[in-house]
């Protein structure tokens, strides 16, 4: 199993791991422009795991929201991750995996993890699968740990429109990769028609 969980780290480090790093070089300096200290920076990386929640926790302290408001809307924004991990699970789950390990696995399971794992988990032993997820979900998440600490300490030198558009490359990583597994029609019609969807939502929102 030690060698399972090594190749899953070792794939994340070949791509997955610096894109979706990078992408949260922006949130550190967001935690810094709210007044949080690098350590609270740090550890919402580690326990909300998603960058846009990220954004709308910083955002709405910064906008002297209720916490209230906030809670909500973070919750509101993490339902998306629902279907992800109601499809990815049970590919990690054998005879022998317990229910505490399979809660403590669904929080990894962020958009660049769950992509990467539908893509590749199918071709892995079972029981390889569950140590092969938490290596390559370990490094995603020291990458985006360091990546945070980096933002926080650039934030002065790095501009805006730079922030903006670190954080705007995970989902065009998430799109791409969606695009790459694309196999079925279904699949391409979906992903078509939410390309087509989303700018129309927007704008009508």
């Amino acid at each position: 199993r030690a060698n399972w969980f090594w190749r899953g780290a070792w794939s994340a480090m070949c791509g997955p791991m610096l894109v979706v790093a990078v992408s949260l070089i922006g949130v550190g300096g967001l935690a810094r422009d709210a007044g949080f200290s690098i350590e609270i920076a740090v550890a919402s990386t580690i326990l909300i795991w998603a960058g846009p929640a990220q954004v709308l926790f910083f955002g709405a302290v910064a906008a002297k929201a209720s916490w209230a408001v906030i809670a909500l809307s973070i919750s509101i924004s993490s339902v998306r991750f629902v279907p992800m991990v109601v499809s990815l699970l049970p590919m990690l789950r054998t005879r022998r995996t317990k229910l505490i390990t399979l809660v403590f696995a669904a929080h990894f399971i962020a958009v660049t993890v769950w992509a990467e794992g539908m893509r590749r988990l199918p071709g892995l032993p079972r029981d390889g699968r569950l140590p092969y997820f938490f290596g390559f979900s370990f490094i995603c998440i020291l990458g985006t740990s360091l990546s945070t600490v980096m933002g926080y300490v650039l934030v002065g030198e790095l501009p805006v429109a730079w922030a903006a558009g670190l954080l705007f490359m995970s989902p065009i990583y998430f799109i791409a990769t969606l695009a790459r597994n694309a196999l079925q029609p279904l699949d391409r019609y979906a992903l078509v028609l939410g390309l087509v969807l989303a700018p129309l939502t927007e704008t009508f929102a």
